[in-house]
């Protein structure tokens, strides 16, 4: 029995403030923020065909989308990893090796402002001038095959596969092409679904 843990945006979340800084020759304040986006969304469906996953750990995406963006602070590229956290009043954003302990998530594109973003990505960064939003980078979860993380906190957190967790999955395989958690293997009980590119993230609960 498959759970399927769709991704969406979460409704009336609290934008994260980043550490401010006066922008140089136009005495504007340049703030970034991030909403997470995670919604579980419990269903159920039939399981689907036995496959075998891989048994080295790699680092895996979504579809990428538009590379295109605005202008903010804070450098990535699309590709590029990521640790975001902090709090409301302090969170933090820097780069980060993808698939290592740190990252935990991955730009998959960039955007005027974060309504740019493809519907579905995890989360997102943005920065604004004078409460405008100057341009946001898009991102999706650090998914590795063979890998674990603990997606129950504010932010996803990478662990070690044989660490507890508020809601650790061992990611089994990604699927392309496909919206549907039907398509996942056995081994899978549930999936992050992707609807818009057609991506299904297969995983199984620890």
């Amino acid at each position: 029995m498959f759970a399927d843990l769709s991704i969406g945006r979460l409704v009336g979340a609290v934008a994260i403030t980043v550490t401010a800084f006066v922008a140089s020759g136009c005495g504007g304040t340049i703030d970034g923020h991030a909403q997470p986006a995670i919604d579980v969304v419990p269903a159920t469906s039939s399981a689907g065909p036995t496959t075998k996953p891989s048994g080295k750990p790699t680092t895996s995406k979504p579809a990428q989308t538009s590379t295109r963006g605005g202008n903010t602070d804070f450098q990535a590229n699309v590709g590029d990893c990521v640790a975001l956290g902090g709090t409301v009043n302090d969170a933090t954003i820097a780069k980060a090796s993808c698939g290592s302990r740190s990252s935990n998530y991955k730009v998959i594109g960039k955007a005027k402002n974060s309504t740019g973003c493809v519907s579905d990505r995890d989360n997102f960064y943005a920065e604004t001038l004078n409460g405008i939003e100057t341009g946001a980078l898009c991102l999706d979860i650090d998914w590795v095959v063979g890998g674990c993380m603990d997606v129950g906190g504010d932010e996803p957190k990478r662990i070690e596969c044989t660490e507890s967790g508020s809601e650790a999955v061992k990611v089994i395989t990604i699927k392309t092409g496909t919206d549907s958690v039907d398509d996942c293997p056995d081994i899978a009980d549930s999936g992050f679904k992707y609807p818009e590119r057609k991506v299904v993230v297969c995983v199984q609960s620890l």
